[in-house]
C-alpha cells in the first residue's frame, strides 16, 4: 500500500534547504525521470482510478500498476511495481496487448532520507513546478509535513497528471503531454 502526499514548493533551492534543516541528506543524487502512462484507447484504467505506468530513472526501467486511491487526507493505494530489463521492448509488448502510451511526463527526482525513518522523500523538479513528495506511514508523514513548515491544507495528493491538467486549465492551454522544453535530459 502507497500512501504519500505532495507539497508544493517555491524553489528546488528552497525545498533542499528545508529538508537539510530537518534532518536530511540526499539518497541518491537528482536525475533525470521518464514517465509513459499506458492505457486502452477508451481509457478504461483512468476511468477506473487506476494508473499503468512505464518509468526509465537512473538506467533502471519500473512497471507499476496502481490502483484507485481512498479518500482521506493522504493519497493511499494499493501499488504493484516491478522492475523490467527492457524498457522499450516492454512498452512494445503493452502495444501488443492494445495499451497506449496516453501521457508522458517527466521530472528531475532526487531521494532524501534519514537514518532510522519509516519513510523517505524526493525533491521533484517538474515542468509545472517543484514539489516535495512524502512516502511513508501516514503519521510519520504528517510529523515531516510539520518540521518541513506544511499544514494538512498544504497537502496535495493528486497526481502528476492531474496537477498538469489543472496548470494547463489555469493557463488556458490544451493539455499535451508533461515535458521539458528542448527534452528535458539535458538539464
Amino acid at each position: 500500500m502507497e500512501v504519500e502526499i505532495k507539497l508544493a514548493a517555491p524553489s528546488a533551492e528552497e525545498a533542499a534547504a528545508r529538508l537539510r534543516r530537518a534532518g536530511f541528506a540526499p539518497s541518491h543524487e537528482r536525475a533525470f525521470e521518464a514517465n509513459t502512462v499506458f492505457d486502452t484507447p477508451e481509457l478504461r484504467l483512468i476511468g477506473a482510478g487506476q494508473l499503468l505506468r512505464l518509468r526509465e530513472f537512473r538506467g533502471e526501467a519500473l512497471l507499476t500498476w496502481k490502483g484507485p486511491a481512498e479518500a482521506g487526507p493522504h493519497k493511499r493505494r494499493r501499488e504493484i511495481e516491478t522492475r523490467v530489463a527492457d524498457g522499450a521492448a516492454m512498452a512494445g509488448i503493452l502495444n501488443a496487448l492494445g495499451y497506449r502510451g496516453v501521457f508522458r511526463y517527466e521530472k528531475y527526482r532526487t531521494g532524501y532520507s534519514r537514518p532510522g525513518d519509516p519513510g523517505h522523500a524526493c525533491l521533484d523538479e517538474t515542468p509545472i513546478g517543484c514539489f516535495i513528495e512524502l512516502e511513508g506511514p501516514p503519521e510519520w508523514i504528517d510529523a515531516v509535513a510539520a518540521e518541513l513548515g506544511f499544514g494538512r491544507q498544504d497537502y496535495i495528493t493528486l497526481s502528476y497528471g492531474a496537477l498538469y491538467r489543472e496548470h494547463c486549465r489555469r493557463a488556458g492551454v490544451e493539455p499535451a503531454h508533461m515535458v521539458f522544453a528542448g527534452g528535458g535530459a539535458g538539464g
